[in-house]
């Protein structure tokens, strides 16, 4: 295995600035790692191999010629196939876009390319970003390189994956109910749901709407602060768009130190029904966070238990309206036109071809929950709960500065263990919805091994809308404790990938 792509982002920087290697060297090194192990990981939809190494003799020349370049030019990144990236093709996983290359970027990708980062190309995911692992892909599932007959995650199970493999130092995803944190969580890495508005959803192929947030995925918490300066801050490209600086994320993640600072523990999330090792490695967590001053308290939230059944109403219902313009006549897959079919006939083909199991389930609810007669007893219902939430998170943010919790209830399952019964699968994202609804900001950092199968345990980080820097001072500060305890990063500690399949 290449030394480089046990570098993290930060050190790949320092390579180059100091000539030791090339952005060509460094992206040809993680796209060899790619070819000798993502037969067994499938963390990749499409390696855009030329377009990679273009991006890398690009950055290689401007710094040659003295060119001033970012901290992560030419670092190579996988990027999650729900951002639509110029003639690159972009799938959301499903059939329903086979074959789609966008004619544009979208705002996160155009500010990845003005970076100099290089992208290595798209990474696998729920269909329509609807599951929690990744099993739902029209293309096949993604593998956990811990334990590749589990779970990486989901929906954005492929960015993480290709990360915990050595296939990308960093990665990009979206999260609409926990899919960047619940991933970084199964895998041992960092995933950050910025604030809702912090980053542009223009170009992101949308699930709901008011839920999605794209936000960066890395092995280190640096890492993740750099490229979450990268791609965050307003654009009037997208309606929801904050329009404020970019929080101090960067300078938190190196300031490391929770000294003073109040976190709250969210009684709600935690007991029964909660795995014994990832409940003991978050209450390690929770005291070594303490050791190194930080004032810790319980807290009450609790309307967060009925997070669940209002996010399962409310997210269905804008996916069946965003979902409704894949109808064989505007957008998508057509099927059925040969000319003796009505075009009620061809819509009905084309969709049930197109959309998997888990997309027509979820259309469906949400349908429903939009009906005549049902509206105010679901939709409305469930909005009003959602406020209910954002009033505990306001109540806590009063008391203390931070909330935690686990960022999953268990570690990662076996592949095929909860396909059939989906009420167990949501239930993977009882300690991230809350946050989404909520429109606050929220991470997943690594705290640690389960005892029972030795798989990544996730602490979970919750701060007030535009207070992202919090999550990295809280991240940056558990990660340098737990680093001196391993003698590294989490990653250290995973298992050489077996690659024999």
């Amino acid at each position: 295995m290449s030394d480089l792509i046990r570098k993290t982002a930060v050190e790949l920087s320092e390579l180059m600035a100091s000539g030791e290697a090339s952005a060509v060297e460094i992206t040809q090194a993680h796209l060899d790692r790619i070819g000798a192990v993502d037969g067994a990981v499938h963390a990749f939809l499409h390696v855009d191999t030329e377009g990679a190494l273009a991006q890398a003799a690009a950055v290689d020349q401007k710094r040659a010629a003295g060119e001033k370049l970012g901290p992560l030019a030419g670092v190579p990144l996988a990027l999650k196939d729900v951002l639509t990236q110029d003639g690159v093709p972009t799938t959301a996983g499903s059939k329903m876009l086979e074959g789609w290359k966008p004619p544009y970027d979208a705002t996160v990708v155009q500010r990845l390319k003005a970076a100099g980062v290089v992208i290595l190309g798209k990474t696998n995911m729920d269909e329509f970003a609807m599951g929690s692992s990744t099993e739902n892909s029209a293309y096949g599932t993604t593998h956990n390189p811990w334990d590749l007959n589990r779970i990486p995650g989901g929906s954005g199970g492929g960015s993480s994956a290709a990360l915990a493999a050595y296939e990308a130092p960093l990665a990009i995803g979206t999260d609409t109910g926990g899919s960047i944190r619940q991933p970084g969580a199964f895998t041992g890495t960092v995933g950050v749901k910025p604030t809702y508005g912090g980053t542009s959803r223009y170009g992101l192929i949308a699930l709901a709407s008011s839920l999605d947030t794209p936000g960066p995925c890395a092995r280190t918490t640096l890492d993740a602060a750099l490229l979450h300066e990268v791609i965050a801050g307003h654009d009037p490209m997208d309606s929801t768009s904050i329009n404020q600086p970019v929080p101090a994320v960067v300078d938190a993640a190196r300031r490391a130190d929770v000294a003073g600072l109040r976190i709250g523990v969210v009684k709600e999330l935690g007991g029964e029904g909660y795995q014994p090792g990832v409940e003991a490695r978050f209450h390690e967590a929770v005291e070594l966070l303490t050791k190194l001053g930080a004032e810790v308290v319980e807290v009450s939230c609790p309307h967060f238990e009925y997070a669940l059944p209002a996010y399962y109403l409310i997210l269905p219902s804008e996916a069946s309206s965003n979902l409704a313009k894949f109808d064989a006549m505007r957008y998508g897959l057509r099927v059925g036109d040969d000319g003796e079919n009505s075009a009620e006939k061809v819509m009905n083909l084309t969709r049930e071809a197109g959309f998997g199991a888990e997309v027509k389930r979820r259309i469906m609810l949400g349908t429903h929950a939009l009906s005549s007669g049902y509206y105010d007893a679901y939709y409305g219902q469930a909005q009003k709960v959602r406020t209910l939430i954002a009033r505990d998170f306001t109540k806590a943010y009063e008391q203390v500065d931070v909330l935690v919790s686990p960022a999953t209830p268990t570690t990662a399952f076996a592949i095929g263990d909860r396909v059939n019964d989906p009420i167990a699968m949501y239930k993977n994202d009882l300690c991230t919805i809350p946050s989404n609804l909520a429109g606050n900001a929220a991470a997943s950092f690594p705290c640690g091994l389960a005892d029972e199968d030795g798989l990544p345990v996730g602490f979970h980080v919750m701060a007030p809308v535009m207070r992202d820097d919090l999550l990295y001072q809280v991240g940056g500060a558990l990660e340098a404790a737990l680093a001196e305890q391993w003698g590294g990063v989490l990653m250290s500690k995973a298992p050489e990938l077996e690659v024999s399949r």
